[in-house]
């Protein structure tokens, strides 16, 4: 059978966090799409076939209605554009959304740095004594930025807290207690509170998998 190119696809891996983000999207926005899995434990993602998806040979890639679109805020971007959903409120509040994510891909990058350093492969102290404080300033600037407030832009969740929330997930394994910066917990729990959130190894499956959450 051919696939339905209007029925989004998207390509990922359960241990990444660039895959979370546009899943849990995907999920909080309770929508059907196809997923499949990319293996970066056995270089899948260097393969011919799937760099002809992705040609930078990373995970996500999302395929829509004849478009290809990679780099995880770059994805969200899209499916809050095309969808609606979790896009922001006003004109403002979407280029403020945006706004974040162009700064997570600068800062808290760092705390998938250090969680990476942490489980997947061993680097020298001095590498780690380099991310760590920029990694604990990114979620830092995060829990201020969440004081007083619920969300980081405007009065509900956008792609914002997506984006930003879907890389310091897995800030644990870095060795980062999210206990220590007490506005991002709570933001954490808030987020956990919507229909259809979960997390990272329940949410992103090991197989490819057709979502249809209204069937």
């Amino acid at each position: 059978m051919t696939p339905d190119p209007s029925r989004l696809t998207l390509y990922g891996s359960f241990t990444s966090s660039s895959s979370y983000k546009p899943m849990l999207y995907l999920a909080l926005s309770g929508m059907p799409f196809s997923f499949r899995t990319v293996n970066l434990k056995n270089g899948v993602q260097k393969q011919p076939e799937y760099l002809a998806i992705n040609r930078y040979g990373q995970v996500p890639a999302l395929r829509h209605n004849g478009l290809t679109i990679v780099q995880s805020n770059v994805v969200l971007d899209y499916l809050a554009r095309t969808t609606g959903h979790f896009a922001g409120a006003s004109e403002q509040d979407r280029w403020t959304a945006r706004e974040w994510l162009s700064w997570e891909a600068d800062n808290i990058t760092a705390v998938a740095k250090v969680r990476h350093y942490s489980r997947f492969r061993t680097v020298d102290a001095a590498v780690m004594d380099y991310f760590r404080p920029l990694a604990h300033a990114a979620v830092g600037f995060v829990d201020t930025a969440l004081q007083g407030r619920d969300w980081l832009v405007g009065d509900g969740p956008t792609i914002a807290d997506i984006g930003c929330w879907g890389r310091m997930v897995f800030m644990a394994e870095g060795g980062m207690d999210i206990a220590d910066w007490p506005n991002v917990q709570a933001w954490s729990k808030r987020l956990a509170s919507l229909p259809g959130f979960a997390l990272p190894y329940d949410l992103i499956p090991k197989k490819d998998t057709e979502f249809d959450p209204c069937a």
